[in-house]
């Protein structure tokens, strides 16, 4: 089982500190991630924090937590935990966001100084486990994406088409539901506990037009009572949940091991200008903590953590300051000027197929639509 080390973590972070230059791409970095100018001098962590949250108290735009906590790639693809009662410090001297306990008996609620102001960290060994992890505290609201971890959210064209199937029900009723009886046909493999899905809709790229994916609705799992004794016999399944009702005809697919997975907010590797597609549940409109998916996916560069910003196009409306133009009156013939996008929200991408991608909505001064932007953070 792997072993995680705060004080490690601590002090790798130092280091980047006291190398750090500010030129070329890491000023960039550190003016893009600059510190609200009434950030607190620490925070400390309790339970129901998010780290983007976290953040939030200490940076204009919370997903900048890495770059400001110095992780490099190894360190933000494998992330240390944070845990409750843990004391985030904001180092105002080297502009870094620094994790420890006060030293007793110091100044600043129990903090010492180094004569700069920066109180003093004792680093102390706090040895975390995976199977601890239940108590960090998460980057992102997990409530918000949970039930989306464990489901698929894409499924492959004719990945369904051969996957066991409710044939079916208890009483011969429309729908089940929790408890019911289910039966089915089909190939089980060495399973004996299901998710139930029905074919959703064809994902279409705003841009193209042409379909990138076709959606899955989940319908809830089953669990097999009692497998066929012969190959004209049914299996007989229990509804064990139900997030909409089942019927016959409903597909199954395998239960999968539930994912740890560790989601740090990090700007793509390359530029990226993508278009939402579509809103889950079948709206029209999303807004903070709502689930959209975007036309870029692996393919494009883009993996777990991804952080794009969401834009509304600026539209096109006709200059009628304009004396130059021919027509004096009205607007025929006067030029035409396009507005700027308007940048109205961030998302947080949890869950990157190979054309397609799920985001979580995060701070939004707007609803977010179908065919919005979503391009890399400036």
């Amino acid at each position: 089982m792997k072993k995680f080390s705060t004080a490690a973590l601590i002090l790798a972070l130092a280091s980047a500190s006291s190398s750090f230059a500010a030129t070329g791409e890491e000023a960039t970095k550190s003016s893009r991630c600059a510190f609200l100018p009434n950030a607190p001098d620490q925070h400390t962590v309790v339970r129901g924090d998010t780290l983007w949250g976290i953040s939030g108290k200490f940076l204009q735009h919370p997903w900048c937590w890495p770059e400001v906590w110095g992780m490099n790639k190894e360190q933000i693809h494998n992330p240390h935990w944070i845990y409750p009662g843990q004391i985030v410090y904001l180092d105002r001297a080297a502009g870094r966001l620094r994790l420890g306990t006060p030293v007793a008996g110091g100044s600043n609620a129990g903090a010492g100084s180094d004569g700069r102001g920066v109180p003093t960290i004792k680093l102390e060994p706090q040895l975390r486990t995976e199977g601890l992890g239940q108590e960090a505290v998460p980057a992102i609201p997990a409530n918000a994406i949970e039930p989306f971890l464990s489901q698929p959210l894409v499924i492959e064209k004719d990945e369904l088409d051969h996957a066991a199937r409710i044939v079916a029900t208890q009483e011969n009723r429309v729908m089940l539901g929790k408890d019911d009886k289910a039966y089915v046909r089909g190939d089980l493999g060495s399973g004996t506990s299901f998710q139930v899905f029905r074919p959703g809709n064809a994902l279409k790229d705003p841009e193209t037009g042409k379909v990138i994916a076709h959606e899955a609705s989940y319908l809830g799992t089953i669990k097999l009572e009692r497998p066929a004794t012969s190959p004209d016999e049914a299996h007989v399944f229990k509804v064990v949940s139900v997030k909409e009702e089942m019927a016959v005809g409903d597909r199954l697919l395998p239960v999968p091991p539930r994912p740890i997975l560790n989601y740090v907010p990090h700007p793509p590797d390359h530029p990226v200008n993508a278009r939402i597609v579509s809103v889950y549940g079948g709206v029209s409109q999303a807004g903070q903590n709502q689930i959209v998916s975007i036309n870029r996916g692996k393919k494009d560069g883009i993996d777990l953590g991804t952080v794009l910003e969401l834009y509304r196009f600026g539209p096109v409306v006709t200059d009628r300051t304009d004396k130059t133009s021919f027509w004096a009156f009205g607007s025929f013939g006067r030029p035409k000027v396009k507005l700027p996008d308007n940048q109205y929200g961030g998302l947080f991408i949890f869950r990157a197929f190979d054309n397609i991608s799920y985001g979580l909505v995060m701070q939004v001064t707007d609803s977010v639509q179908i065919g919005d932007l979503a391009k890399s953070p400036e």
